[in-house]
């Protein structure tokens, strides 16, 4: 066979069409001899992870010992830890619609790399909470499983017929990882269990995506520990194989060589777990992670990883599956279902022990049991009763094991962070509410650092997301997306180029209560108000995202935005205003006692020039003479005078009337007259004086 070039196995939807019938089947051969070789590895962890489901789930068991029947108590100390861890962890990462956070790298003089990280984040967050529909819930359950098992995974790809990313739920059981595997980094073999219904197989087969295979069944594995605790809870029981039933399909995420290079290349082996017949092989690698030397040689392939692994607890040893309340409080959980049990037991023993029959009481043989207020006849007298029958040396339960049994509980409670502050107990009536605040905040420090993992996996989960948007970008150029407040967004390919590291998808990695964060945005409130500087629309937003309160954008409208309040005038401003104003209304005021003066002032001159009129009259009708002509032209000049001194003042009542009209501020180019004692009006009464 012709050897194969990496730039077609990168390129080909089906890899196994390239290769012979023999080289396929013997793929298949290895990768099924391998998963069980893997799978028998991890045989006592699936022991480990059946008992702790049984715990969690409180699975009833029958008990034989001490008798059949005994007591069989499932305290729920595992069941109540991972509720209290769910109860806040849900909350806490996933606050709200906008989950995808984006970091700017490097400086951004312009503001184009947070404009770009904004887009950005807005979609993703759309895409996590819209698009894929499942994301949220299984987001929910993810966090429920890991703290009771560890660890759990998220398997993050782009649906083909569906077109959308999906991010789904894998539990533990369902990934199988190589004996030597530290990390999914490392993993030589991940193989994920799935579950394939006939219709879906025969689908993708005749869509070209799997090859065609046989309809024959094999006889499938027995149930193994998992299975069996999982048919206990659901109260179910595996059925004989029908056509209906699913077919177990393996995805083997591993290497192979098939370019004959001697460098094994990434691979994603899909075949049957009871045949063994392969259905697909494609590159788990894109041709831009091809790594080329000077000399055009290979260097490196970096795989693709489509899993991320969301951690409860780190594994001490530094083995793969790591630490969950199932095995944190599964021997502690043990031990005290062993003291109720005891305890019940000597309960039941105490209240209907029985004891041994002397041959002196004379009684019908069989069993006897007593109601109240009952009576039986018996041929024996009283005193040989009393000598013949001797019961059974029992003691009533044991305060000991009481004891025991409360500081047990107490450590698991103390463990699991389920004491009595913590799931909504009152500490006490006389407990200060800032020591309940303190201790409640000291107890979230430990779960501060698993929500901190949480963030950083789905940091990794939302850069898994961002790279398939680089690889499967839309048509159009662009992406059309719903936002929260209704308007639609829009983000561009280019917003995703895997060669532009100016933005990273990230999550927040702060976690608090609802209650410290209220706090802390009244606080940020508060220092915004008493120091320059703050962003006063990003503080107040801040607040109300604290709060939890719906609509901000129509609330709290953003000030460079189309819907932007006018902000309030400065007090100062006001002030300064008001005092103008007052200003201009004193000017006024004296403009109009000006106008008032200057009238009654030419209204004494009409009179003036009246009388010196009707004296030239009189001094006329009389006979000639120099002095009468001296007179008149006395009373001329005077006439004269007194006229100038009418148009001046005409002149400036009109200047008056119309810079009043004019100018609304006052008078104008006059206000500097107008508040002088020097004005007109006195002027005109000092010349008429």
């Amino acid at each position: 066979m012709p050897k194969l070039k990496l730039d077609a196995i990168a390129s080909s939807q089906n890899v196994a069409l390239l290769l012979s019938d023999e080289e396929v089947k013997d793929i298949g051969d290895t990768c099924l001899k391998e998963y069980r070789s893997d799978k028998f590895s991890r045989a006592e962890w699936e022991d480990r992870y059946a008992e702790a489901m049984k715990m969690a789930l409180q699975v009833m068991e029958e008990k034989t010992f001490p008798w059949a029947g005994a007591s069989n108590v499932k305290f729920p100390l595992i069941t109540i830890a991972a509720m209290q861890f769910h109860a806040r962890a849900y909350p806490a990462t996933i606050p709200s619609s906008e989950v995808v956070g984006c970091r700017v790298i490097g400086e951004d003089l312009d503001g184009q790399k947070q404009a770009r990280a904004d887009r950005i984040a807005e979609h993703m967050s759309y895409q996590r909470m819209e698009e894929d529909t499942q994301w949220e819930e299984s987001h929910d359950k993810l966090l429920l499983a890991m703290s009771i098992l560890g660890c759990a995974f998220k398997k993050t790809y782009y649906d083909s017929i569906k077109e959308v990313q999906v991010s789904e739920l894998v539990l533990p059981k369902d990934l199988v990882v190589d004996y030597y595997a530290k990390s999914l980094d490392t993993a030589s073999r991940i193989t994920h269990v799935l579950y394939m219904s006939p219709n879906t197989l025969w689908e993708r087969q005749k869509s070209g995506m799997y090859l065609e295979t046989s309809e024959r069944r094999e006889t499938p594995e027995q149930s193994g520990p998992i299975e069996s605790v999982t048919n206990d809870v659901s109260g179910l029981k595996q059925p004989a194989t029908d056509p209906d039933t699913p077919y177990k399909i393996l995805e083997q995420h591993r290497f192979l060589d098939l370019d004959q290079d001697g460098y094994a290349e990434p691979y994603i082996v899909v075949f049957r777990e009871d045949t063994g017949e392969v259905l697909r092989i494609v590159a788990r690698f894109y041709k831009e992670n091809i790594r080329y030397d000077q000399d055009i040689q290979l260097q490196k392939i970096i795989p693709e990883s489509f899993f991320t692994k969301f951690t409860f607890i780190p594994s001490p040893d530094g083995g793969f599956y790591d630490l969950g309340f199932g095995l944190l409080l599964g021997g502690l959980s043990a031990s005290i279902d062993s003291l109720i049990n005891q305890l019940i037991d000597a309960g039941t023993m105490s209240n209907t022990a029985g004891g041994f029959l002397g041959k002196g009481v004379k009684i019908r043989g069989g069993d006897y049991s007593f109601r109240p207020n009952e009576w039986k006849r018996t041929d024996s007298t009283g005193d040989d009763l009393s000598k013949n029958i001797f019961p059974l040396p029992v003691r009533e339960p044991n305060q000991a094991l009481l004891q025991l049994l409360t500081l047990l509980i107490d450590f698991g409670t103390k463990i699991g962070m389920a004491t009595d502050p913590m799931i909504g107990v009152s500490p006490g009536q006389n407990t200060p509410a800032e020591t309940s605040r303190n201790t409640i905040a000291q107890g979230e420090k430990v779960f501060n650092s698993i929500y901190k993992r949480t963030y950083r996996a789905m940091r990794e989960e939302f850069r898994k997301c961002y790279r398939l948007n680089y690889f499967y970008p839309p048509l159009s150029g662009k992406y059309e997306y719903g936002t929260s407040n209704g308007k639609g967004g829009v983000a561009y390919v280019q917003d995703y180029y895997d060669t532009d590291k100016g933005v990273v998808p990230s999550a927040d990695p702060f976690i608090t209560s609802d209650e410290t964060k209220v706090q802390q945005a009244m606080q940020l409130r508060q220092m915004s108000t008493t120091m320059p500087g703050y962003n006063r629309f990003a503080v107040e937003k801040r607040v109300l995202s604290a709060m939890k309160i719906e609509g901000t954008d129509e609330l709290l409208p953003n000030p460079k935005g189309p819907n932007a309040v006018p902000p309030p005038p400065n007090p100062k401003v006001q002030l300064e205003q008001m005092k103008m104003q007052n200003l201009a209304q004193e000017r006024k005021y004296k403009q109009m006692k000006a106008l008032l003066d200057l009238q009654e002032v030419a209204r004494l001159n009409d009179g003036k020039l009246a009388k010196l009129h009707a004296e030239a009259a009189h001094l006329m009708a009389q006979a000639g003479g120099v002095e009468v002509e001296q007179k008149l032209q006395a009373i001329e000049l005077q006439i004269q005078h007194e006229k100038n001194q009418k148009d001046g003042m005409l002149s400036l009542i009109d200047l008056i009337k119309e810079t009043q009209n004019g100018n609304s501020n006052g008078m104008g180019g006059m206000a500097g007259n107008g508040g002088n004692e020097n004005s007109p009006p006195m002027d005109a009464q000092q010349n008429q004086g």
